[in-house]
């Protein structure tokens, strides 16, 4: 269960690095702007929330990350704050942006949670 609990982890920081490259590299340029369905004007007035967006995927990322690499109880521990962050803006982004994050965002890492408190 610990390999799986890894592999759903690992998948969710995966994720939020993917988050990251579009919107802080990507956001301006075709791939970007179809992640979120914006034309060019649209993209370019709000390239800068999406950058700092971004950057707070690229946190959750490192988060989880860290938790992967960390010896327990410390990792265990980072894993289940990062995971649960994660589920936090999923939810959060469902309710006021869209609620296809809802799937995206909040379920990968539920799934990961769980796994990873069956195995902890």
């Amino acid at each position: 269960m610990e390999i799986l609990a890894n592999a759903l982890v690992a998948l969710v920081a995966v994720e939020h690095v993917y988050i990251l490259v579009m919107e802080m590299f990507l956001w301006q340029k075709t791939p970007g702007m179809r992640f979120h369905g914006f034309d060019a004007e649209m993209a370019r007035r709000t390239a800068s929330l999406a950058a700092n967006q971004g950057l707070y995927n690229g946190f959750l990322a490192a988060g989880l990350v860290w938790g992967l690499v960390c010896d327990d109880p410390t990792g265990f521990r980072a894993q289940v704050f990062f995971l649960a962050c994660v589920i936090v803006a999923g939810v959060y982004g469902a309710t006021t942006a869209s609620r296809r994050i809802l799937v995206v965002q909040a379920l990968p890492a539920a799934l990961a949670l769980a796994a990873v408190l069956v195995a902890g």
